[in-house]
């Protein structure tokens, strides 16, 4: 007859603590503009570093999540417009504003998380929540 000895086992959860890292996050919106200089770098990158630091730094998550709402509504707003250039080109006129908000809201942001403020992208649908 074998004589055990149950142990109750304690699990702690253990909270992550965040770094503040406001840098980041300003540069996080504004490698949105990396659309200029390569056409697909202003989704790729926020997008890596909202997947690798979304854990880390805090307000990543947040961040992140609203740059890729904006980046994704604002492509099915370009794909809206091909259709539109058809009526009397007003699908034209769609881009040139699309491509306006795409390159100033990103600044705008940068602005504002670097004041401390919470980001604003208008007309953003919510695809990741």
């Amino acid at each position: 007859m074998e004589i055990t000895n149950k142990k109750t086992m304690e699990i702690t959860a253990v909270t992550p603590t965040l770094k503040k890292d406001k840098q980041l996050l300003v540069l996080t919106h504004l490698s949105q503009l990396l659309d200029v200089v390569t056409g697909v770098g202003g989704f790729i990158v926020p997008l890596v570093l909202w997947l690798t630091k979304k854990d880390e730094i805090e307000g990543m998550d947040i961040h992140g999540k609203g740059i890729l709402n904006f980046r994704i509504s604002m492509f099915l707003y370009l794909l809206l417009c091909i259709p539109g250039i058809l009526l009397l080109g007003l699908g034209i006129i769609g881009m040139i504003v699309i491509a306006i908000m795409l390159f100033v809201y990103p600044i705008i942001n940068a602005i504002r998380v670097n004041d401390g403020k919470e980001p604003k992208y208008p007309f953003s649908i919510e695809f990741i929540k």
